[in-house]
């Protein structure tokens, strides 16, 4: 089924209005940086103490099917960074922080880069995971990668870490700049030990991060990212699942068409268990989806968007395709009509649910969103086909699912709900800026952070209501998580710990 979404356009708005908006957030955002650059790392508010009344937030959507909703309740829907109105907390980062916080066992994860230089002997261009208290926000330990010397196409000049981390027990796995599948002690070297196969850290002080193992995709798979790599690991039993990010070079060649697009690595050792077949020359740009795993009709699957624009499930064990769907017209080109997939897929009722979209630099354009049947098996494009909305703006974002709704924002800002079953449109919000974040939904509330560095707040529900909507300073780049009770939004240069007094 087909579903014709509101076909409004940027140029549809006042540009005045965003254009105002725009120029606020730059005015806040160079005042940031100069308050960074004179003040305290972190900022402490007083709170109230309160119930904790949900879990950890431990990966990229909270759980391996990617679903962006939390049972939290009694979470703020206002703040005030400069009174501490619901502000528990305020951890300073870098400069360019892509990926959402993760939190597990007391402690906070991110990627970012090193333009705050937390260690005074680590200087220059840095990719940084860094980690944190949750209780305080007090800085723990930080990871530090190198760039690669190979130039601006694989590692980006002053992006860090754009991975979103996974906990699972004691190690945090990640995505480096370097195209590394990393494994630490989620102690770092705090606790004194040097853990696991790799004993040779160049920096191995008390603030340094403690390598488990690394597995080098560009050295042992000659995998070629473009621009960075950034999939948020899927670990699922002794599996570490990601995307390579294997693209394309500048000029639009493909260095490396035998390199495997998606892989798993055994988490104990961080040996190669197992390679997708390569997508090849059938890859249009770049590739920075994330895997969902779930049991769907009885069987394990690992779901990824690829770069070639269609959407994939494999067996979660072996790394054998089951289905496929193109989500695109077939008549269309790249890179006027043909999207690839960045947004992850969401796993819901045996059901998959994804946005296409391109690289943010391509600017807008016609987008496409699916609902799939993923129990079939081979070309299920048109069989496998539940529900399609067309005339959608293209998409960056993964979208929530929650009672009978789901939420979706699209790159140029139009924020949309829709009936999970039938794909109709419920209501649009205009944000009035870029989106490259996804909506979170916990205690019926829907949050979703823009570009120009605010965050909206509406009811979820068929009814659209505005709640409120405020202004961090700078751009927001990832998803608002919620763990114990505490909302956490990052900005490009800081993490914001939020509850309601």
């Amino acid at each position: 089924m087909v579903v014709q979404a509101s076909t409004v356009t940027c140029s549809d708005r006042t540009k005045e209005g965003r254009n105002m908006r725009r120029l606020v957030g730059l005015v806040l955002l160079m005042a940031t940086f100069g308050v960074v650059a004179s003040s305290e790392l972190t900022a402490e508010f007083e709170v109230a103490p309160r119930l904790v009344v949900d879990g950890d937030w431990p990966m990229w959507g909270n759980t391996l099917t990617r679903n962006m909703v939390s049972d939290a309740t009694g979470l703020p829907a206002e703040w005030d960074t400069d009174t501490g109105l619901n502000v528990k907390w305020v951890a300073a980062l870098g400069s360019a922080s892509y990926g959402n916080p993760v939190v597990a066992d007391g402690k906070i994860f991110i990627g970012t880069n090193n333009e705050l230089m937390r260690a005074p002997d680590v200087a220059g261009d840095k990719g940084i995971v860094m980690a944190f208290r949750e209780s305080d926000g007090k800085f723990l330990w930080q990871m530090v990668h190198d760039k690669l010397e190979s130039g601006q196409v694989n590692d980006w000049p002053f992006q860090g870490i754009c991975s979103s981390p996974t906990v699972d027990g004691d190690r945090l796995y990640y995505v480096s700049n370097r195209g590394e599948v990393v494994a630490l002690d989620t102690e770092g070297f705090l606790d004194g030990e040097n853990d696991g196969l790799f004993t040779d850290e160049v920096r191995a002080g008390e603030v340094d991060g403690d390598v488990v193992w690394s597995f080098d995709m560009i050295g042992q798979l000659d995998v070629f990212p473009h621009n960075m790599t950034s999939s948020s690991p899927a670990v699922y039993e002794d599996l570490v699942i990601v995307n390579t990010s294997n693209g394309r070079d500048e000029e639009g060649h493909l260095p490396s068409p035998h390199a495997p697009d998606l892989i798993a690595l055994d988490k104990h050792t961080g040996e190669l268990v197992w390679r997708a077949s390569p997508l090849g020359e059938q890859i249009l740009h770049g590739q920075w989806s994330s895997p969902a795993v779930a049991e769907i009709d009885g069987v394990m699957q690992v779901v990824i968007g690829q770069g070639d624009g269609w959407v994939r499930g494999f067996e979660v064990t072996t790394g054998s395709m089951l289905w496929e769907f193109d989500t695109n017209p077939i008549d269309a080109e790249y890179p006027r009509t043909r999207n690839n997939i960045i947004s992850t897929p969401v796993i819901w009722e045996n059901k998959v649910f994804v946005a296409n979209g391109q690289d943010p630099e391509n600017g807008e354009g016609r987008g496409r969103l699916h609902a799939i049947d993923a129990t079939q098996r081979g070309n299920v494009t048109e069989s496998g086909l539940v529900w399609r909305v067309e005339e959608i703006r293209r998409s960056l974002s993964t979208a929530a699912i929650h009672g009978g709704l789901l939420y979706l924002a699209d790159f140029s800002g139009f924020f949309r709900c829709f009936d999970v079953s039938t794909g109709e449109e419920v209501w649009m919000y205009d944000t009035f800026a870029a989106v490259w974040g996804s909506p979170l939904v916990a205690d019926s509330k829907v949050y979703l952070g823009d570009e120009d560095g605010d965050v909206i707040v509406l009811r979820v529900g068929r009814e659209m209501e505005e709640l409120a909507e405020m202004n961090l300073g700078s751009s927001i780049y990832g998803a608002p998580v919620v763990a114990n009770g505490v909302l956490y939004i990052n900005t490009r240069s800081q993490l914001y710990a939020l509850v309601q007094q």
